[in-house]
């Protein structure tokens, strides 16, 4: 009965101007919108993404390690399923927490070795967007209203804003952090399509993100 998700409150006035730029762009009165931070589809976003993922390639090739952390619903997008795919045969590190479809096949040999998939099936349905690009040590956040899906990049009005301020860059950081070390209701996606459930290891600690999640709101409101 309950979804979860994420939300920005932010007087930053670029991001502002591209809230009231894409309101414009939706009632009609401006036609060609320029966006200064928000990522805004089918204008910017599936380019800027492709961008994001091939830069992190060029890190990789650099020395400078590469990172993709993305979590959404579904993956059914071929450009980007392929962008990822070269992505890892560069040497690209990519975890990727997706709720529902993904075309995409983790830990293919030569092919998706560095690809991790999990889904997480727990009490809240998971609806959030997140995108992590690590960029050679100076990472990037953005949260987001889209999925890696052709109908959401390319036959819908979708944008995913920036994250810059630090101290929410690290609640982020966190969300995704517990998430990936779910090992209570996160399901690994293996590499012919099938899925099987995490389960702690003998003498570990269970780690249920969302219950983990739950807590820490709680303990912070009772601050």
């Amino acid at each position: 009965k309950l979804y979860t998700d994420l939300g920005l409150f932010t007087s930053n006035a670029a991001i502002s101007q591209d809230v009231l730029q894409l309101f414009n762009m939706l009632t009609g009165f401006v036609h060609r919108p320029q966006f200064q931070k928000l990522l805004v589809a089918p204008v910017s976003m599936r380019q800027r993404f492709l961008e994001m993922i091939a830069r992190e390639v060029e890190h990789a090739r650099e020395g400078r390690g590469g990172h993709i952390v993305a979590k959404m619903n579904a993956l059914d997008d071929r450009q980007i399923a392929e962008a990822l795919y070269e992505a890892s045969a560069a040497g690209v590190e990519i975890d990727l927490i997706v709720r529902g479809i993904c075309r995409l096949r983790p830990g293919v040999p030569g092919q998706s070795e560095t690809i991790r998939v999990i889904s997480i099936v727990g009490r809240l349905l998971e609806h959030a967007r997140i995108f992590y690009f690590a960029n050679g040590g100076t990472p990037e956040y953005y949260l987001g209203s889209a999925d890696w899906m052709s109908r959401n990049l390319d036959a819908r009005v979708e944008a995913a804003v920036p994250i810059e301020d630090p101290r929410i860059q690290e609640e982020v950081k966190a969300i995704l952090d517990l998430q990936l070390a779910d090992n209570c209701k996160a399901w690994d996606m293996r590499s012919d399509g099938s899925y099987v459930q995490r389960r702690p290891a003998p003498g570990e600690e269970p780690r249920c993100s969302q219950d983990l999640l739950m807590q820490r709101a709680m303990e912070r409101a009772g601050r």
